[in-house]
C-alpha cells in the first residue's frame, strides 16, 4: 500500500489553509476544536461526487523515450452548484513496483480520498470558466513523457483530475478524478517476455436434430441469431475483422465453421410450433467464411471438440453414466475433420480448455481421454504454493505425460465486464499492460506467459482486447508466442505442478454444470439412435446430424442456461422418437379365423424417404395349445420395405381349439432389440368337429358312388346298342321307340330317344363332357360282364341291365 499512498501528491489549498488555522489555535482548545467543522469539507465534497471524469483515450498506451503522451476525456459536474474556476490537470504518481499494488490501485480509481499524485501543472491543463449542473465537457491534453517526472521504467499510476470552486466550498479543490496505469519502457527490455494471446471464436448452439423434408435434408436453425453474430457489425464479424491483424493463436470451435457452412446453402429457421422459414443469409454466410479461410491462412490454429463440450459437467456428473465419455471422443474426431473442410488449414487437437481454466483431478482426467496431452488451466486455479517471487512460464508438467499450460489469471480477466463505453475499455487496457509489464521487470529471466480470455467475448471486450494487444506488440517489454511453443517451453523448477483438488473447485462454476440427469437423457437418446440406426438403408442421413445433435447437448454454452438446455435436449429427443414412428406397425381388428388353418397377414409401413431392412416381425400367440404360428408360440420373418411404402407379411396359422385368441405382432431389430410398439389383436377361431367332418365325408362318398354306378350303367347300354344296332345313325336321329317295359320288372330301361331316363342320362353324359376333367377315362365296369346277351324278338335293340 505503500505506493498508494505516494500517490496522494501535494495537500490541496484547503488542506493548507486548515493546517495553518489549526497552529494559530492550537492554544485555544474551545477554537481549535471547532476548526475541525472546515476540515470535513473537502471530505463532504468528495463524498457527493461532485463531478466525473471519463479517460476516453490514452495515447501511446505505453510511450517510449521522445513520445508524447495525449490523453482525452470529459468531465461532468453531477452536483447542484456550478464549478468555478475549473482546470483539468494530468496527475502522476510513484511507481508501483508489485502486481498486488496494481490491484489495490485498480479498485477505486475515483476515489478522492486513495490520493491524486503530483499534478504536472504549467501549460499542460484544460481551463473552464464555470461547469454548470448537469453539462459535460470535453478536455484533451498533450504532454510530452520527458515532462511526466518518470523515473526508472516501470507502472506509474496515471490520473486526470478535475479541480474548482463552488459557491459552498469557495476555494480551490479537487472535485473529481479518474486514475489509471502509465506503463513506462523507455527503451526495448533487455529480457522480453514471450507473450501467446488466445484468440477465441465460439459461439452458442444454433442448429437443431430437425432436417426438411426429402433427399436434400435441409437444416433447421434455433433463430437467426448466428446471421446477426456473422454480419458486418455483429460480435463474430468484429472479433473476425479484429483478429486477422493480431498475433494470436485461434481457438475455434467446429460446430460454428459447420453451422456457418451450413447456412451458406438452403436452410430453415423453426418458427411458433412446428413451422420454419427460409434463412435468407447465405451471401453473408459465404463472405464471412472466405474471410475467416484469408485471416488464419498462415496462423497458429486449435480446434476445441465439436461444440465446445463442458469438460467439467462431464467430468463431475457425466462419467457415472454409461456411454457419456464416448461423446466427447466423437467430438474429439469429428473436430479437425470440420476445420479442415471448412477452412482448409489443419489445426491442433492436442489442448484441452476447461471452463476458466479452473482444474481437479477428474477434470484432468476426462480432458485427456479424448486423446488431449495439453489441458489450459489457469494460474488462480493451479496456484502457486512455493513462494517463488515472480510468475513461472505457463508449462507445467503435472504426470502422465500431460503438460497444464496455465494462463496468467490477471491477464486473462482484464477484459471482463461492460466495456460498451470508451472509458472502461481505456482503464482495461491501461491496467492489462501495466500487469503485463510488472511481470517482466519481476525477474531478468525469459519466461513464456499465456493469456485465456473469456471464450465469448463481447464486441466491446473484443475491441479493448484487440487494442490491448496491438499497444502489447508495439511495446519494448513483450514479444508474440504460439501456443505450442509455449506449451514446449522449458517449465520452472520451481513452479507448482500439484492439480488441486475437487473440493477447491469453485461453487460459483460447479452451480452452472450440466446435472446428471442432463447426461442421462443424452444416454437414453444414444440408445434410441443405436437402434434406430442398424435398420436404415443410408444411416449417415440420421446418424451424422443426431450425432452432433447430441455433441451440442453437452456445450459449454449452455452454462448459466438450464431450462434453455433443457428445451433443447428435449427437441432432440422428441425429433428422433417422430423418426422411430414413421416405422411402425398397423393397427389390426379383430380377425376371424374359420376352419383348421388359415393365413394372418401383418402390414409394416415405412413413412421415411430411405428404405429399412435388417428387421424382424414376430408374431407370438398368447394361448399356442389353441392357435400355433407356423407351427409353435410365435414365428419370425425379415422385414424389408422401401421409403414411402407399406409392405405386408404373411403367418400361417393352425387351430386347435375354437375361441379367441390374443395375437402380439412385434418388430425388432436383427440383434434382438425391440423395435417400436406391439400392435396387438385377437383371432377368433371357429373350428370344424370331427362329428360333422365324417357327416360330411359321408355324404360327399355316397356322391362319388352314384355317379360311378350312373356311368357304368351308361357304358353297358351304350355296349348293347352297338352290338344290336339299334344305336342312334350316323345322322345323329334317335333309334325306333321301345315298346314299354311290363311294370314291375324293376329292370331301368335305357337305349330311346322319347324315354325320359334315356334323356336324361344323355345329358347327364354331356354335362360331364363338357366339365372339363382331365383325369382319364376309367372302364365301365371293373369285373366286365362275360354271359353273352339274349336276343331281343322286337328287333328294337332294347335291353335291360341286371
Amino acid at each position: 500500500m505503500a505506493e498508494a499512498a505516494d500517490f496522494q501528491g501535494t495537500p490541496s489549498p484547503a488542506r493548507r489553509w486548515l493546517r495553518r488555522t489549526g497552529a494559530l489555535l492550537a492554544g485555544a482548545p474551545l477554537l481549535a476544536a471547532l476548526v475541525q467543522l472546515p476540515a470535513a469539507l473537502p471530505a463532504q465534497a468528495a463524498d457527493s461526487d461532485a463531478v466525473s471524469v471519463a479517460l476516453d483515450s490514452l495515447s501511446p498506451s505505453a510511450p517510449t523515450d521522445g513520445d508524447t503522451v495525449t490523453v482525452s476525456g470529459t468531465v461532468t459536474n453531477n452536483g447542484k452548484q456550478a464549478v468555478t474556476d475549473a482546470h483539468v490537470d494530468v496527475r502522476v504518481g510513484s511507481q508501483l513496483s508489485a502486481r498486488s499494488a496494481i490491484d489495490a490501485a485498480a479498485r477505486h480509481p475515483d476515489d478522492l480520498q486513495s490520493g491524486v499524485g503530483t499534478a504536472v501543472g504549467g501549460k499542460y491543463t484544460e481551463d473552464f470558466d464555470s461547469l454548470a449542473p448537469g453539462v459535460a465537457e470535453h478536455f484533451s491534453i498533450s504532454v510530452p513523457v520527458d515532462k511526466l517526472g518518470l523515473g526508472q521504467d516501470g507502472v506509474y499510476p496515471f490520473g486526470v483530475s478535475l479541480s474548482g470552486q463552488t459557491s459552498a466550498q469557495p476555494w480551490d479543490q479537487v472535485l473529481g478524478i479518474q486514475r489509471t496505469f502509465l506503463p513506462w519502457q523507455s527503451s526495448a527490455a533487455d529480457t522480453q517476455t514471450k507473450t501467446t494471446y488466445l484468440w477465441p471464436l465460439i459461439s452458442s448452439v444454433h442448429v437443431t436434430a430437425k432436417t426438411g423434408a426429402g433427399e436434400l435434408q435441409t437444416p433447421v436453425f434455433l433463430n437467426e441469431d448466428l446471421a446477426k453474430e456473422i454480419s458486418p457489425g455483429g460480435r463474430l464479424a468484429q472479433m473476425l475483422a479484429l483478429g486477422k491483424d493480431l498475433d494470436v493463436t485461434w481457438v475455434l470451435d467446429p460446430d460454428l465453421l459447420a453451422s456457418v457452412d451450413a447456412m451458406t446453402r438452403s436452410y430453415r429457421v423453426q418458427g411458433p410450433g412446428e413451422s420454419t422459414t427460409a434463412g435468407t443469409h447465405q451471401a453473408v454466410a459465404k463472405q464471412f467464411l472466405a474471410d475467416l479461410q484469408s485471416a488464419v491462412a498462415d496462423k497458429e490454429v486449435v480446434t476445441l471438440p465439436f461444440a465446445d463440450p463442458d469438460l467439467a459437467s462431464l467430468a463431475h456428473n457425466g462419467t457415472s453414466v454409461t456411454g457419456s465419455l464416448s461423446h466427447l471422443k466423437d467430438a474429439t474426431d469429428v473436430a479437425a475433420t470440420t476445420v479442415e473442410t471448412v477452412l482448409h488449414v489443419t489445426p491442433s487437437t492436442d489442448f484441452a480448455w476447461p471452463v476458466n481454466g479452473a482444474v481437479d483431478p477428474s477434470i484432468i482426467k476426462v480432458a485427456t481421454s479424448a486423446g488431449a496431452d495439453k489441458v489450459i488451466a489457469r494460474s488462480d486455479s493451479l496456484q502457486e504454493t512455493g513462494g517463488l517471487s515472480y510468475t513461472p512460464s505457463a508449462a507445467r508438467p503435472i504426470g502422465g505425460g500431460t503438460t497444464a499450460v496455465v494462463a496468467d489469471a490477471r491477464l486473462s480477466t482484464a477484459f471482463q465486464g461492460d466495456l460498451t463505453n470508451a472509458d472502461a475499455a481505456t482503464l482495461a487496457v491501461q491496467r492489462f499492460l501495466a500487469q503485463s509489464l510488472a511481470l517482466d521487470t519481476q525477474t531478468d529471466k525469459q519466461r513464456s506467459i499465456v493469456v485465456a480470455p473469456q471464450r465469448m467475448p463481447s464486441a466491446g471486450q473484443a475491441q479493448a482486447m484487440a487494442a490491448a494487444i496491438t499497444a502489447l506488440q508495439d511495446s519494448n517489454w513483450s514479444q508474440p508466442q504460439t501456443l505450442a511453443a509455449a506449451a514446449k517451453d522449458k517449465p520452472d523448477p520451481g513452479a507448482t505442478t500439484k492439480i488441486p483438488s475437487s473440493s477447491a473447485y469453485p461453487s460459483s462454476l460447479r452451480k452452472q454444470e450440466l446435472p446428471r440427469t442432463a447426461f442421462e437423457q443424452i444416454a437414453r437418446t444414444q440408445d434410441k439412435l443405436d437402434n434406430f440406426q442398424v435398420v436404415l438403408t443410408n444411416q449417415s442421413r440420421v446418424v451424422t446430424p443426431f450425432g452432433r445433435a447430441i455433441n451440442r447437448e453437452m456445450s459449454t454454452s449452455w452454462r448459466g442456461l438450464g431450462s434453455e438446455a433443457d428445451s433443447f435436449r428435449t427437441g432432440v429427443e422428441s425429433w428422433l422418437d417422430s423418426l422411430l414412428g414413421q416405422v411402425k406397425l398397423i393397427d389390426k381388428s379383430e380377425t376371424k379365423l374359420s376352419g383348421r388353418s388359415a393365413v394372418i397377414p401383418v402390414t409394416v409401413q415405412n413413412n421415411l424417404v430411405q428404405g429399412v431392412d435388417h428387421l424382424v416381425l414376430r408374431l407370438t400367440s398368447t394361448m399356442p395349445t389353441r392357435l400355433e404360428i407356423g407351427g409353435k408360440a410365435y414365428y419370425e420373418q425379415p422385414v424389408e420395405v422401401s421409403g414411402g411404402h407399406t409392405q405386408s407379411v404373411k403367418f400361417s396359422t393352425s387351430a386347435n381349439a375354437n375361441g379367441r385368441v390374443e395375437v402380439i405382432a412385434q418388430l425388432y431389430t436383427q440383434d434382438g432389440q425391440e423395435y417400436g410398439a406391439p400392435v396387438q389383436f385377437d383371432v377368433k377361431v371357429t373350428e370344424v368337429t370331427p362329428t360333422v367332418m365324417l357327416v360330411i365325408g359321408g355324404g360327399v362318398l355316397l356322391l362319388v358312388l352314384a355317379g360311378f354306378r350312373m356311368y357304368t350303367q351308361r357304358k353297358r347300354a351304350a355296349a348293347r346298342r352297338a352290338e344290336e344296332g339299334g344305336g342312334p345313325d350316323e345322322t345323329g336321329e334317335d333309334a325306333p321307340e321301345a315298346p314299354e317295359a311290363p311294370e314291375g320288372t324293376g329292370p331301368e330301361v335305357s337305349g330311346r330317344t322319347g324315354n325320359p331316363d334315356t334323356r336324361g342320362d344323355r345329358l347327364h353324359e354331356e354335362s360331364e363332357a363338357g366339365s372339363g376333367a382331365d383325369d382319364p377315362e376309367q372302364p365301365s365296369d371293373p369285373t366286365p360282364d362275360t354271359a353273352p346277351e339274349s336276343a331281343d324278338p322286337s328287333g328294337t335293340g332294347e335291353r335291360v341291365d341286371r
